[in-house]
């Protein structure tokens, strides 16, 4: 058989595929009658539609990729305090960017300065000044002039938001982060935990399964007796004269970033998958790796199955183990398939027309922001033909296949993103 590279291209492709299909159903969810099993399930519903499938996809590749990104730089030659000082740099961009992004949803127009339209773009345009990956040739000083004009651009957009509801009008605060912030406090907890056990499966496996602890007992439903003393709270049993259904998540505020674990949960599946994959490569038993995947991918749909009438469902909104373990498991056996089909096969160019979107991924989720409210800002509406049915989930496909695109002649002209 083969012998599989080190170096894995499948996880390029599979964050190329999670980056086209991630804008595809961003854009699809403004288009009217649409299937519902497209479309992102409701906060009380006991079900997944596809669309609940991409971000923790996206979260999963994260932690696929954080070993590869690491030893890298390792290699390279990067101190311990280097490589700790690149973790925290990487995730308090994603964190800066998560919290701007999050205040969009309860933007005020009628109480700010200026319009939430311009607000968006003003704050996405300061993100590629300071987050732009500038070539090497280009001065020092013209480079930092930049860096420092986006900065403020940020302050200045901070200064003069208004959000919330008028008589209830307030400045920029975080609530859940934002996709940005998600990844970038998953990121963090998931890299910091790779770097203190430098790296040994054994020890990263121990860290999935405690996270994975935590979010199952964050959604487990426990029917709590109240005596008719209510001073004391017993666990139920035979004579329950009341029932009050806790969330164990309240035994875990002390831990508010970590919260349910469930965003960590799938990033620490992606970097236990990547260990074993390397185990497997490092042992020359790549003929191990089909079944040993399989089994896990299996595995964790089977678990996710299981759990479900126990811990509140399947939901994303909700983020519970259900969702966390099927997602795991898709994930899982997609990332198999495209091991055999990219680093097997060497079918790696049969993907080169969303390469950009694996190789400038936070590009081109950012270039949508452009795209969205400049259309806000002229109040420009999409025809009905093309806003409804199927009709306009050809639009949506096409506008992320366009975006995918201008991104990749972007990235031609240096005009990417990298943190």
């Amino acid at each position: 058989m083969q012998q599989l590279p080190k170096r894995l291209l499948s996880i390029d492709v599979l964050r190329a595929i999670t980056m086209l299909l991630m804008i595809f159903v961003n854009d699809a969810s403004g288009v009217r009658h649409i299937p519902e099993w497209i479309d992102h399930a409701k906060g009380f519903e006991d079900r997944m539609g596809f669309a609940d499938t991409i971000f923790p996809a996206f979260l999963f590749i994260v932690g696929l990729s954080l070993p590869f990104a690491i030893n890298n730089r390792i290699k390279k030659g990067d101190s311990a305090k280097e490589v700790l000082f690149y973790i925290l740099i990487r995730s308090a961009a994603l964190l800066i960017m998560g919290f701007f992004h999050v205040n969009l949803e309860e933007f005020n127009s009628s109480a700010a300065l200026i319009s939430k339209a311009v607000w968006a773009l003003v704050i996405t345009t300061a993100f590629f000044l300071i987050w732009l990956d500038y070539p090497e040739t280009m001065a020092k000083g013209k480079k930092y002039a930049l860096q420092i004009l986006g900065i403020a651009m940020l302050v200045a957009m901070a200064v003069v938001y208004k959000g919330g509801e008028d008589g209830d009008v307030h400045g920029m605060e975080p609530s859940w982060w934002g996709i940005l912030g998600l990844i970038g406090w998953s990121y963090l907890v998931c890299a910091l935990i790779y770097f203190m056990v430098k790296g040994k499966l054994n020890s990263l496996i121990v860290a999935w399964i405690v996270l994975a602890a935590i979010n199952i007992i964050a959604h487990s439903v426990f029917k709590i007796k109240v005596m008719r003393d209510e001073s004391i709270v017993k666990i139920a049993g035979d004579d329950v004269t009341g029932t009050f259904i806790g969330n164990a998540i309240i035994f875990l505020k002390p831990l508010w970033i970590i919260h349910d674990a469930s965003t960590m949960t799938l990033t620490m599946g992606g970097v236990v998958i990547s260990g074993i994959y390397a185990r497997l490569v490092e042992q020359g038993k790549t003929q191990r790796i089909w079944a040993t995947l399989a089994i896990i991918g299996v595995l964790f749909l089977v678990a996710g199955f299981a759990i479900r009438p126990y811990a509140e469902g399947i939901s994303k909104i909700r983020s519970t183990p259900a969702w966390v373990f099927i997602c795991s498991g898709i994930t899982t056996l997609a990332f198999l398939i495209l091991i055999y089909v990219v680093d097997v096969k060497g079918k790696v160019n049969a993907f080169k027309w969303i390469k950009p979107a694996g190789t400038s991924t936070l590009t081109c989720y950012l270039i949508p922001y452009f795209q969205v409210f400049i259309l806000e800002l002229f109040n420009v509406r999409y025809p009905s033909l093309i806003n409804n049915g199927f009709p306009g989930l050809l639009r949506s496909f096409a506008t992320a296949f366009l975006i995918i695109l201008l991104v990749g002649l972007m990235e031609k002209k240096r005009l990417r993103l990298k943190i």
